[in-house]
């Protein structure tokens, strides 16, 4: 879940884990922060991670921490400022990351032996023009620091803010199809070696029989169709949803494992279910099932 690095309440809710469903947290230095109240947030910043670091929570109940900044000098800057809080953090989220920053941004990386999410977002990439040197470029780099890169995500908004257009709350990031292009690309160079995270969902609610929770839920639905794992929050009445979209159904699992544990000539593992299973083309899916199975658990109900 994305917070503003300067919002001071938010290290004793991540101390008494009151945000259900919390597993990360990202402190964002970028969009979200003035220009003219940086310094004021990095010093923020540093109070809430010191707390947090002192405060003796256990380890295993505190969400890994991110802190999203704005370019390779900023990082820098950034985790000299923190200092010792530093250590309590998984590392950094890259912003507009592309060929005019990535190697940089993957040295301070690897210098501080840290991990990192970059994020796909900026023109060079949405441009069709540009588009496929851009991303072949950019797994290059990032294939010789996949050691230290967790997964890789997309800025949807930042996309839809070169052409003008927005989703409204019945609508997917899906139904834009210039948008639709790019993610779709982003994971066919990404999508088998890499996490890819879907796109933010900029609605939310108290209600979670909404208009808002509809259109997440909708939108998650395709993002597992189409391969992306988990998805940004920026309020936590989004988790419990995207929390429980990451489960796997029943009929799935078991269907994963009669796939994984199949050893019949045929090559054909069959579930019952008036579905086929074939053990060369369905193995990678079933892998990918079982592991989210053992992670988030499983729904009861099949899908559709």
């Amino acid at each position: 879940m994305y917070t503003p690095a300067a919002n001071e309440k938010i290290a004793d809710k991540i101390i008494s884990g009151s945000i259900e469903f919390l597993t990360s947290a990202a402190f964002c230095l970028e969009d979200t922060i003035p220009d003219n109240a940086l310094d004021e947030a990095e010093n923020t910043l540093a109070f809430t991670l010191g707390k947090i670091a002192d405060s003796q929570a256990s380890t295993e109940k505190l969400p890994k921490m991110f802190v999203r900044v704005r370019n390779p000098e900023h990082l820098r800057r950034v985790h000299k400022k923190l200092g010792g809080a530093a250590e309590i953090l998984t590392g950094y989220i890259l912003p507009k990351f592309d060929s005019s920053n990535a190697e940089s941004f993957l040295e301070e990386i690897q210098k501080l032996d840290t991990y990192c999410m970059p994020i796909l977002e900026t023109r060079e990439i949405a441009d069709i023009s540009t588009r496929t040197n851009a991303l072949a470029k950019l797994k290059n780099l990032l294939d010789k620091a996949s050691d230290n890169v967790l997964n890789v995500r997309v800025g949807g908004n930042d996309f839809c803010n070169l052409y003008g257009l927005r989703r409204g709350r019945d609508q997917t990031i899906y139904d834009i199809g210039t948008v639709r292009d790019i993610l779709t690309d982003i994971l066919n160079v990404f999508l088998s070696e890499y996490v890819v995270s879907g796109a933010v969902w900029e609605y939310y609610g108290s209600d979670r029989n909404g208009a808002w929770a509809d259109g997440l839920q909708r939108e998650l639905a395709l993002d597992r169709l189409n391969g992306f794992i988990g998805k940004t929050a920026i309020h936590p009445s989004q988790l419990p949803l995207i929390f429980e979209s990451m489960k796997v159904s029943r009929e799935d699992f078991e269907d994963a494992g009669r796939i994984l544990s199949w050893d019949n000539s045929l090559g054909v593992a069959g579930s019952g279910r008036s579905r086929m299973n074939e053990v060369k083309v369905h193995r990678k899916w079933a892998e990918r099932v079982l592991l989210f199975g053992e992670i988030y658990g499983i729904r009861e109900e099949a899908d559709e």
